[in-house]
């Protein structure tokens, strides 16, 4: 079992073929941390990891083991304000006003398997000998609070889970203020702290800076986990490279408000701290209740951040992901919002229908515009029910159209908004979060429904499966089109309050449970304005986000790039548009524009009434191509190889399982002039394997692409050349 408890010494260490974390319940029966990392040997004892402080003059020592400090000790659950100077794992209001709490060791249970988290999304297993769990359960005995910290190691993944359940056994009401589904004392603080950050248009940057004194933090306030900071972030040594050095990668199962830090003491110690972000959460704990933090998770590499990556990568393809399309090809789609926006009408839909079966597409998406009354984004939010002056035959109609033709039918829904200008805010005003007697922001012209209200989601729900139950339906795009403010909900006592947050969230999932259990043929696509939302969490409902609303190819190379370091390419909506670009006016050629969206879910966001036939016939090149290897595109290895955000080019590829083929994407955004000779080595490939390059006059080994690497070099290396600005080309290799 990889998970063994010394009780002579009484440590527990967790550990398979890559990792090792061992705690030990502390002689004053709390519980410390001796190590995470690369996997070392099991033995009895490893006290001798246990470090006590001897400096001087301790602030704050144990009143009864007076021989060491809780702020110089490595704990897992460590409680503030009681010796311990840092912040802590968890804050708790008492009905006397005191926020010290004391959390002692009670028991532990270690058994195979893992099991669900009630009401949250969460990576799983389908065999209980995939992983190991270990259940410890902490009580204050003062409050009769238990607080249970759950641990699940994966036996063949780098990858350990952690999350704590607490659960109020004692008479009197407590408020959670802060509680942290993992925190990790590591013994040094020399890493260079990774994130992805950005905005609308340009989500998931990556930025590295070295950790200092004090505490760096990313986080979300927006309602959602947003495009300004993903909520991950990995800690790499000073010369880890995407292939080699040490790396940890840290991720939260949660889509709402969070907090991720890492502070780093005067000791070079840092603390590692992920939870529901506590400016916006206040939870009263009545008697017999219980309250269960989302998900985390840790990935420990030693081979780069690559390896780091492709372990995210196949737990969230494999055991984060469900349903059908988890290990399904997606369908190569088109959507209309591009091409036409809301201005179109049955006539119009059908045509582009038809032009885009004939150029192979496999699913047409019907966009924002389709309800009654939605001309404009100033009204109908709310309202779902089909259009009779656009569409008079109705949706289902629509939709038989559209299956005749040979495509399926997919739309558009943004069921958590609601526009003043409509039926629903008519009847039911009280639904939106504002606050009484203050005016409410407003943003796209719309406001949010209040799910945390049990009726706001049940309404949505049976407006939503009306359509379903009657309209072939394969695809939903589920959109969120701003953030949340003003947020209380009329539902709710005032003392409330400090719920609405999570408990929105938590509407949203049951959302997404209800209506993907009742239709699990539908492939649901979640959008908040782009990648406003693009989290494990959602991902445990929707394979797959849209990535960017900036669908501009050249942009999408860093965002598709920096979305890679945890996300798989299966999860990423990556769409082929219309030149001039409608972000950034920019005109790029069509197969570079495809060449960037081939690493994803793939489809097009154009009007193909007006394609001349040349990119008509190119199209159809297009789509055969990633028909014939999209499972390999979407569910083979990804590898980076060269960032847009460190060099002129950019460049990635991805590998088969068995290595007998790969694809590698090479990028060259400006033109230049009499420029070096080229070579681009590669990763995955088999060394003993000879492949050949389409394109290429030659063969090489695979150690030689790895190694001496593929020649990219092309005409800028000449004096004059006529190849222009946003070059790009696919170097399809096949072993012999």
């Amino acid at each position: 079992m990889p998970i063994i408890f010394h009780p002579s010494t009484n440590t527990f260490h967790l550990y398979n073929n890559t990792l090792s974390y061992i705690i030990k319940i502390l002689p004053n029966r709390q519980i410390g941390n001796l190590y995470f990392g690369h996997k070392i040997h099991d033995q009895e004892n490893f006290d001798h990891l246990f470090e006590l402080a001897n400096r001087g003059v301790r602030v704050c020592v144990d009143e009864i083991h007076n021989n060491f400090s809780l702020e110089h000790i490595k704990q897992e659950f460590p409680s503030p304000y009681k010796g311990d100077m840092r912040l802590g794992s968890i804050d708790l209001a008492q009905s006397n006003g005191s926020h010290i709490v004391e959390f002692y060791y009670d028991h532990h249970e270690i058994f195979f398997g893992k099991r669900p988290l009630e009401g949250l999304p969460s990576t799983y297993i389908e065999s209980d000998q995939e992983a190991t769990s270990l259940w410890i359960t902490l009580k204050d005995p003062l409050l009769h609070i238990t607080a249970i910290l759950q641990y699940t190691l994966y036996e063949k993944r780098a990858v350990l889970t952690r999350s704590v359940k607490l659960c109020n056994e004692g008479k009197d009401t407590v408020v959670i203020e802060a509680l942290s589904s993992l925190n990790l004392d590591l013994p040094d603080a020399d890493y260079d702290m990774m994130t992805l950050t950005g905005a609308w248009a340009r989500e998931r940057s990556i930025k590295i800076h070295p950790l200092h004194e004090g505490i760096q933090s990313i986080y979300s306030l927006r309602g959602h986990s947003s495009a300004n900071f993903n909520p991950f972030f990995a800690l790499k040594r000073k010369e880890t490279t995407e292939n080699q050095g040490e790396a940890i990668g840290v991720s939260f199962v949660y889509s709402g408000n969070f907090l991720a830090q890492v502070d780093v003491d005067s000791f070079n110690t840092a603390r590692i701290n992920l939870q529901i972000h506590p400016a916006t959460f206040s939870w009263p704990l009545h008697p017999n209740q219980t309250f269960q933090a989302p998900e985390a998770i840790l990935v420990y590499s030693n081979q780069g951040i690559n390896f780091m990556s492709q372990t995210f990568h196949d737990l969230f393809r494999q055991r984060l992901v469900r349903g059908p399309y988890r290990d399904k090809s997606r369908p190569i789609l088109i959507n209309n919002w591009e091409g036409t926006y809301m201005d179109f009408d049955e006539n119009i839909l059908l045509e582009m229908a038809k032009e885009a079966k004939n150029l192979g597409v496999e699913l047409f998406v019907l966009d924002d515009g389709w309800f009654e009354g939605r001309n404009t984004d100033t009204t109908s939010l709310g309202d779902w029910w089909a259009d009779r002056v656009k569409l008079p035959h109705g949706l289902s109609a629509l939709a038989k159209k559209i299956n005749d033709l040979g495509l399926e039918f997919g739309l558009w829904i943004e069921p958590e908004m609601i526009s003043k200008r409509s039926h629903l805010y008519q009847n039911h005003p009280d639904w939106i979060l504002c606050v009484p007697d203050r005016n409410a922001s407003v943003g796209r012209n719309q406001y949010v429904l209040d799910f945390s209200n049990p009726d706001v989601v049940d309404y949505i729900a049976r407006q939503l499966e009306n359509i379903l139950d009657h309209t072939a339906v394969r695809y939903i795009k589920w959109d969120m089109n701003r953030s949340m403010s003003e947020v209380y909900s009329s539902s709710h006592l005032p003392q409330e309050q400090g719920m609405i947050y999570h408990k929105y969230i938590l509407g949203v999932y049951r959302l997404y449970e209800r209506l993907i259990q009742k239709y699990p043929h539908i492939l649901f696509e979640s959008c908040a304005s782009g990648g406003g939302r693009f989290d494990p969490g959602m991902l445990y409902y929707a394979p797959q986000t849209w990535t960017s609303d900036n669908t501009d190819a050249i942009e999408r190379l860093k965002i598709q790039y920096g979305t890679s370091l945890v996300y798989p390419l299966s999860c990423m909506g990556s769409h082929v548009s219309a030149a001039p670009n409608h972000q950034l006016l920019r005109n790029t050629p069509l197969n570079t524009r495809a060449n960037v969206a081939y690493f994803g879910t793939f489809g097009y966001e154009l009007d193909p009434r007006v394609l001349l036939p040349s990119e008509k016939e190119e199209i159809r090149r297009q789509i055969d191509f990633m028909k014939k290897n999209r499972s390999l595109l979407q569910f083979g290895t990804f590898y980076r190889l060269l960032s847009p955000f460190e060099n002129k080019e950019a460049a990635w590829m991805v590998v088969s399982n068995d290595r007998l083929e790969a694809i590698v994407g090479y990028y060259r955004p400006l033109q230049e002039v009499n420029e070096r000779f080229r070579r681009l080595p590669l990763q995955g490939l088999d060394p003993n394997l000879l492949y050949a390059i389409e394109g290429k006059s030659y063969k090489a080994y695979g150690d030689e692409l790895m190694h001496v690497g593929l020649i990219t070099t092309d005409l800028s290396c000449q004096e004059q050349t006529d190849e222009g600005d946003y070059v790009s080309k696919l170097f399809i290799l096949h072993a012999k």
